[in-house]
């Protein structure tokens, strides 16, 4: 009896067939998803603001018809000239302009030397006095409001600017410091070095070699202190009386009387508010964003 052998099973040399991958897939519904998110976050922040613009450009009435529309067939800007012709209100501008100016420019003389010795120097105190920094930006400001009222009466310094200067001075004044000393910090000291070999001190390295080079920082230090001063609130509400002394948002919520709102000028207001700091934002993007990046690589 012949024996037979079991036939081998045939091998296809033809090459495989590859599925599709799903990692393609998965990366388009992971960047569809990033862009839906995205464009939902924008409507989200630029809702509001569209709809302040719009109301600012309707009357009373047109803000509150049903349906509400974004885009109205008849634009006024009665509420733009009442605030411009409004000697009141025109006020408040020039109040916030001199006050915010006043402690951007204060604030960042005084951060750029503290922040330079506390970068190149060492001294006795020092780390205490960091860490004193640092505690005061921990420090809820509305704490501190009774004890600065009572200071700025007793100073008499109350309804005035240097009163608002200097309180607004001490929330402004950590976070710069510690924003430039990092800043500092990424800076080689042989710049330093090499200008005392020439013959120059400390004072001469500082602003003639280390602020020019240092723009960046300084640039985002301004405009954060600035927008503190220009959007406070509490202590220009409590340490001012009389309406020459108020400032932009105060002014802006001097418009919601008893009885009845102008919300078309709380509208207009609050978009004129907002213009200085938006303003200085564009034309300080570049060095806004490097300058925060730049001053958190090393401290």
């Amino acid at each position: 009896m012949a024996l037979t052998t079991p036939a081998r099973p045939r091998v296809s040399t033809a090459p495989a067939r590859r599925r599709p991958s799903s990692t393609a897939a998965r990366r388009r519904l992971a960047k569809t998803a990033v862009m839906v998110g995205l464009i939902l976050g924008a409507v989200f922040a630029a809702g509001p603001v569209l709809w302040m613009l719009s109301s600012s450009f309707k009357s009373n009435t047109q803000i509150f018809e049903l349906p509400p529309r974004l885009i109205t067939d008849t634009f006024s800007f009665d509420a733009y000239v009442s605030i411009f012709t409004n000697p009141e209100t025109v006020r408040f501008f020039i109040n916030s302009y001199v006050v915010a100016g006043a402690v951007t420019i204060l604030t960042l003389l005084v951060a750029i030397q503290a922040a330079y010795a506390f970068s190149r120097f060492e001294f006795r105190g020092k780390r205490i006095v960091n860490v004193i920094i640092v505690s005061v930006q921990a420090v809820p400001p509305i704490t501190l409001l009774i004890p600065y009222f009572g200071l700025m009466v007793g100073l008499g310094l109350y309804n005035t600017y240097p009163g608002l200067i200097f309180t607004y001075m001490v929330f402004t004044l950590p976070y710069a410091i510690i924003m430039m000393t990092g800043y500092f910090n990424t800076l080689p000291k042989e710049l330093d070095e090499a200008v005392r070999v020439d013959g120059a001190g400390s004072f001469t390295a500082l602003w003639r070699v280390l602020v020019p080079i240092s723009i960046p920082g300084i640039v985002s230090v301004g405009i954060y202190t600035f927008m503190i001063a220009w959007n406070e609130f509490l202590f220009a509400l409590t340490l001012t009386r009389t309406i020459d002394m108020r400032t932009v948002p105060i002014g802006i919520q001097l418009l919601m009387g008893q009885h009845s709102y102008e919300w078309n000028q709380i509208m207009a207001m609050s978009i004129l508010g907002s213009i200085p700091v938006l303003v200085l934002f564009l034309f300080f993007q570049r060095f806004f964003i490097s300058g925060l990046t730049a001053g958190s690589v090393k401290s």
